[in-house]
Parts: C-alpha cells; structure tokens; sequence
C-alpha cells in the first residue's frame, strides 16, 4: 500500500512541475528581403548552410547594423546539388 502511495505522490508530483511556467523566450522577427532594399550590415553574426539541392532554397544571415541592432534576414540562394 505504500508503495502505491509513493507512485501516486511521484506521479502527482510531475504534473505540477510541468505546470511551472517556462522562462520567456524571445523569439526574433525574420525580416524578408526584398531585391530593391537597402541594407546596413555593419557585421554578419551567422548565417545558414546552403543546401545541397537543386533549386532556389532559403537561407537566414544574422547580423548587426551600424547601430548594433541585430537582425536577421532571409533570402534565397541556389541550392548546391545542381550537377551541370
């Protein structure tokens, strides 16, 4: 019988710290590009392997502007896995 009630208490105890709220996290803004815009890049941060595919995929770059804001943009590029 205890046992039982030892396995009631621990599974009753996993429910509430699942309820815990989590950390907020921020999630940032992923700005498109568009072909006519003017950027400010000051420096790139990271950005996204190319994929070995035969197409146009979308990559990300990260990177802060001349007034140390960081961004991140998404473009597109050709992918690397074209043979010809």
């Amino acid at each position: 019988m205890k046992a039982l009630y030892v396995l009631f208490l621990a599974g009753l105890c996993s429910v509430a710290s699942a309820d815990e709220p989590t950390a907020p996290t921020t999630q940032a803004t992923v700005e498109l590009y568009q072909y006519s815009q003017s950027l400010d890049i000051a420096r790139v941060i990271s950005s996204t392997e190319t994929p070995n595919v035969c197409g146009v995929v979308p990559v990300q770059m990260t990177y802060d502007d001349s007034k140390g804001i960081r961004h991140t943009m998404e473009y597109r590029v050709m992918g690397t896995g074209c043979t010809n």
